[in-house]
């Protein structure tokens, strides 16, 4: 086990399509998560910008952008990107510059101005970039990869088209109660068979949208926490971010390969299974601690396979957990009560520290009516571009 983080502040701008920069994003961010730590922006020692890579070349070097934005003051600056896996990178980033003490305390950052539409890569010919490959030899946009996932499913599991839209009709529920949510109505399942099909068997209302907004939190060392003012803080005890083994016998987001599994046996368990385990020794705890899991819901299907990832059930399971109540508020381990990506969409390198958030509020008791009773422990799961494992537990 490594030693654990504080987090003294957790802030966020609102998910929707604004239509500004993302720097703005950003600071409304910052600047509410420093209030809810009471602390001045001077204070902050270092400031950790997880990047976005479509609003022009300031996002490529968020860290400075960031702290030019909120004003110059000798912070230690640095920017990361590893596409969804963003914010954990950069809250990774930014415990280690607290354990190992360049920083007392730490600025976290995320924010995006994302396109309309599903994301595609950028322009120009790069034969050696497999997300540029899957668009331009497949035509294969993410929603593709979505649809073959509940497709394997549905094949392997017997899930079915009905057990995706619970789901939906889930984490709409829980995104109709929260502030920072970008839909905030409540969906019926009858409601997700009526919306268009995009990747059969996923429908337009299984698939999360792409979004505008922004999250941030304050770290700091256990000491500075202390002598702040608070002894019993949300502490960061873990963070994942492994990567896969080879080989990849599953066709995966955006991996196109032959299966390297007729010549090599294939890994003892999934990418998504290790970035879970690898957390899960860190911290000192197993599935059967936590108190709830935020995880990255690109559709409903995928959401269902996190539930086995993580290790809530046995493998093929997942459609039983759902269909119990078990991940349903007031369930046994509730899953998404920020509503997830279902309400949010995407802004990509917020959504790793936007699921810090909630759970932050979560441990403190501050959700209001999607209040986990009792909670103590929390994970959140996602995966990046090209193989970033993402995964932090909370702890209160």
């Amino acid at each position: 086990m490594t030693g654990e983080v504080a987090v003294l502040g957790a802030g966020m701008h609102p998910w929707g399509k604004w239509g500004h920069s993302f720097v703005e994003y950003g600071v409304t961010a910052a600047q509410a998560a420093l209030a809810d730590a009471g602390l001045d922006w001077r204070d902050i020692g270092s400031v950790v910008g997880a990047d976005t890579v479509r609003g022009g070349y300031p996002g490529y070097v968020a860290g400075a952008t960031f702290a030019k934005a909120l004003g110059w003051q000798g912070a230690r600056v640095t920017s990361v990107y590893a596409a969804c896996a963003s914010g954990a990178q950069a809250v990774n980033t930014a415990r280690a510059q607290l354990l190992s003490g360049l920083a007392d305390v730490v600025l976290v950052v995320g924010a995006d101005a994302a396109p309309k539409g599903f994301f595609r890569p950028a322009g120009g010919d790069r034969q050696d970039d497999p997300d540029w490959l899957r668009f331009r030899v497949l035509g294969a946009t993410n929603p593709t990869y979505f649809g073959l996932y509940a497709r394997r499913r549905m094949a392997v599991h017997g899930d079915t088209p009905e057990d995706f839209a619970q789901v939906k009709v889930k984490n709409s529920a829980m995104g109709a109660l929260n502030s920072h949510a970008r839909y905030r109505k409540r969906v019926t399942a009858e409601e997700v068979a009526a919306s268009a099909v995009v990747a059969d068997p996923l429908r337009l209302l299984d698939i999360c949208a792409t979004s505008d907004g922004g999250a941030a939190l304050v770290l700091s060392s256990m000491e500075f926490a202390r002598r702040h003012g608070a002894p019993d803080p949300v502490r960061i005890r873990a963070v994942s971010t492994v990567t896969p083994r080879y080989p990849s016998t599953v066709l995966d987001l955006p991996d196109i390969a032959t299966d390297s599994a007729v010549a090599v046996e294939p890994a003892a368990e999934t990418f998504r299974a290790s970035i879970a385990r690898a957390a899960y020794e860190e911290a000192g705890i197993g599935p059967e601690d936590l108190s709830l899991a935020e995880v990255y819901d690109l559709s409903t299907a995928l959401e269902l396979q996190w539930y086995e990832d993580l290790g809530l059930c046995a493998e093929g399971e997942a459609a039983k957990l759902l269909r119990e109540g078990a991940t349903s508020h007031g369930g046994r381990i509730p899953v998404n009560v920020s509503g997830g990506l279902a309400s949010f969409g995407e802004a990509v390198p917020a959504q790793a520290i936007a699921q810090v958030c909630e759970l932050v509020r979560q441990l403190r008791e501050e959700a209001g009516d999607r209040q986990v009773a009792g909670a103590r422990v929390g994970i959140t799961a996602n995966q990046g571009l090209l193989g970033h494992g993402s995964a932090v537990i909370a702890v209160r």
